[in-house]
């Protein structure tokens, strides 16, 4: 499994952006983005020239961050959308956003993207029933996906849910707090995408 294993709070300095990778804390004065507002390093605040390249590296480097995806992977959903009908920048982000680890954080089941992907990757979470422990699992529209029925589990998801009450909910997935279940009634669509990406930038790197 790809993993980010570098300090979020200077990822998300470095794109200038909340990528939103704590959680809670992102919404909160302590983000380092809010307090810092210039890219991490020694000569950081140095005046550069950005290249036409540069603006369309950092936006494809953006979106990885914010999934959780490394290069291979990243590539390889790439070459899915360009498959699919429709616009590839579209289908790029919709795919993206149909992650299992995606559909827990965005259902409030966990407190950030890498709290959800511990959950699943420890067989906390079933889809329809089953374990699932592959966190780019994708899911479709009538999956039921809900945490495994151990008290401590459910213990988790529930504070989660809690911590999370004051976040929207994506009209894409239904959450019922009584049974701690999240239903994918249809597929996201670009609009239901919350973070600011100009798709078509990346579309423009990876072409060519």
């Amino acid at each position: 499994m790809s993993r980010i294993v570098d300090p979020k709070c200077k990822l998300c300095r470095r794109e200038g952006i909340k990528l939103f990778l704590k959680g809670q804390r992102c919404f909160t004065e302590k983000c380092a983005v809010s307090r810092r507002d210039y890219p991490p390093g020694v000569h950081a605040q140095k005046r550069s020239k950005v290249t036409e390249y540069g603006v369309r590296l950092r936006e494809k480097q953006k979106l990885k961050r914010i999934y959780g995806v490394g290069e291979r992977q990243f590539r390889l959903y790439f070459q899915e959308a360009e498959r699919l009908r429709g616009n590839t920048g579209e289908n790029l982000m919709v795919l993206l956003e149909r992650r299992l680890d995606n559909v827990l954080l965005a259902a409030g089941f966990a407190l950030s993207r890498n709290h959800a992907r511990q959950l699943i990757n420890h067989g906390h979470v079933r889809v329809n029933g089953r374990k699932v422990d592959v966190c780019s699992y994708s899911v479709r529209p009538g999956d039921l996906v809900a945490p495994a029925t151990r008290e401590n589990t459910k213990k988790i998801v529930s504070e989660a849910i809690e911590v999370n009450k004051s976040q929207p909910v994506p009209a894409w997935v239904e959450v019922s707090g009584d049974t701690l279940t999240a239903k994918v009634v249809a597929v996201p669509r670009r609009e239901d995408v919350p973070h600011v990406i100009q798709e078509q930038l990346i579309i423009e790197l990876l072409s060519k």
